[in-house]
């Protein structure tokens, strides 16, 4: 057994193929149910489990726990920020965020704790990486969102975007694991294509999804089509440049069928002007993709503003008139520091965690970037 492995890891088809003939099919598929949508913390409620079956999953995976430490709720929109202990006793941070249709949620989870890449303008960015999440981890910011709505309820997960601490694609193996139990319908039964991943580049984490053909989104933080003002800004540019970012998403959408969905933190003064919008017009314009313009949220320390109104409208135009297919995007939850890049707890963002890393040229995940980011095309 592996120290970290959970049962909220793990699908009714995993759990049949690690057992054997100890545990059949239909059990294995009652078991998931069980702790994965129902929450259950014991395998003694399990209803036509053998004994023999129930002490030998016992044996070798647990049940994993964690603790909601906070909830915050926006006074300004539907938006809630959870603060998450997981059993070593990191912290991290989820929100839930509402879809236009009432009812319907999205579920913008972590996958590490903290964030190595670095990226400038992103408030997980200035806490280093202590580790990534176990695929159960990711899993259970999902079941706690889907327990909360259901007790009270509100509606029920329509989607998952990975787009709120860390970067996924650096975390691959455990993120997909993590999709797995979501979308089975023992697990979470979160459609597939409702799930959206969100990077600001890892060229190889593209085309290993690209090769998979997935039913899954892809979603690409772009922050400046020009090198040097975007490698000032997301260092992992020095790694994998926005022009191969950008083909390695057409390869995706060619393999998946998938729009790819861009989007774009506007910072007033940075990367609002007329250069900046043709550049990136240029960029796109051979892509089958939709692109997000989101306002950036102001970070403390951070030397960073909001666009003006008139900025916004013009760069908006400016690339509407040249044929690229943009849209505005809303960022909720401003204040409680649920919005697009502000996820850092208050644990750890006043400062780098001790053995923390942060890699050069990696980048900041761009959390709860709207309310219809997990809509199906």
């Amino acid at each position: 057994m592996h120290p970290t492995d959970r049962l909220q890891g793990e699908t009714p088809e995993r759990l049949t193929e690690r057992f054997g003939a100890a545990l059949t099919p239909p059990e294995a598929r009652r078991i998931i149910a069980h702790v994965v949508q129902r929450g259950g913390d014991s395998l003694l409620g399990v209803q036509q489990l053998r004994t023999s079956a129930r002490k030998a999953v016992e044996a070798e995976l647990p049940i994993g726990q964690v603790k909601v430490l906070d909830r915050q709720a926006s006074q300004e929109d539907p938006f809630v920020k959870f603060a998450v202990a997981l059993p070593d006793g990191a912290v991290i941070e989820t929100v839930r965020i509402p879809l236009e249709r009432k009812g319907r949620y999205v579920v913008c989870v972590s996958s590490q704790v903290g964030c190595a890449m670095g990226c400038a303008f992103c408030a997980t960015g200035t806490m280093g990486l202590s580790r990534n999440l176990e695929a159960w981890e990711i899993v259970e910011q999902v079941r706690l969102v889907a327990a909360e709505l259901r007790a009270s309820g509100e509606g029920r997960v329509h989607g998952v975007v990975f787009q709120g601490m860390g970067e996924p694609l650096h975390n691959l193996d455990n993120v997909l694991q993590a999709i797995e139990v979501m979308s089975n319908p023992c697990g979470l039964a979160v459609d597939a294509r409702n799930i959206t991943v969100c990077t600001v580049g890892i060229v190889p984490g593209i085309d290993r999804l690209a090769g998979m053909r997935t039913r899954i989104r892809l979603g690409i933080s772009i922050t400046s089509a020009q090198t040097a003002l975007r490698r000032s800004l997301v260092p992992m540019e020095g790694k994998y440049p926005i022009q191969e970012v950008v083909e390695a998403a057409k390869r995706f959408h060619e393999r998946s069928g998938r729009l790819v969905m861009f989007a774009y933190a506007l910072m007033g003064g940075v990367n609002t002007t007329d250069a900046e919008a043709d550049a990136l017009a240029e960029l796109l314009k051979r892509m089958p993709a939709r692109l997000s313009l989101i306002d950036w949220n102001p970070i403390a320390g951070l030397p960073y503003r909001p666009p003006t109104p008139e900025e916004r409208d013009r760069f908006h135009d400016r690339l509407a008139g040249m044929g690229v297919p943009v849209i505005r995007r809303y960022s909720g939850g401003k204040d409680i520091g649920a919005a697009c890049g502000q996820l850092a707890t208050e644990s750890t963002r006043k400062s780098r965690p001790r053995g923390a890393r942060r890699e050069p040229g990696a980048p900041a995940s761009e959390a709860g970037e709207t309310s219809a980011s997990s809509d199906q095309d």
